[in-house]
């Protein structure tokens, strides 16, 4: 049923990944999918803050998150899955994650809702966006 599943994880938390790598992996098992993880850099907020860093201040932290990431997936994600990471940046999480489903023809999107505030307390605010907006379906695990 599933051909390729996107996973989206938060490194600085724990709660964005514990709960949702299982049911994507089980995913993957089951129907023989293709394992995507995206991590999104955050990016500055506004182009004046980015020019008061060093010229390749970005390119270094996008290194950097991409070993990070490579940590994480020989660490968590067992041997013989088929899997691959990336590190987005230039847009929001749940800009990015669509972008990145949309290109790759994701059929599967697993996101943790977690650390909700009560504004958004049934979902976080880029799980409700990426399940109002994706054309793949979307697999909200709550923490």
């Amino acid at each position: 049923m599933f051909k390729n599943v996107l996973l989206s994880v938060d490194l600085n938390h724990e709660a964005s990944w514990k709960k949702a790598l299982p049911v994507a992996v089980q995913n993957c098992k089951t129907f023989g999918a293709q394992l995507h993880i995206v991590m999104v850099m955050p990016d500055y907020g506004m182009p004046i803050v980015a020019s008061h860093f060093p010229k390749n201040f970005t390119k270094k932290l996008q290194t950097e998150a991409a070993r990070h990431l490579k940590e994480f997936v020989d660490t968590h994600v067992e041997p013989g899955l088929n899997a691959e990471y990336h590190v987005l940046s230039g847009g929001t999480v749940y800009e990015l994650v669509l972008e990145y489903a949309k290109k790759h023809a994701i059929d599967l999107i697993v996101m943790t809702a977690y650390r909700p505030d009560l504004k958004d307390y049934l979902l976080g605010p880029n799980a409700e966006r990426v399940s109002r907006h994706a054309k793949a379906s979307v697999l909200v695990v709550r923490d």
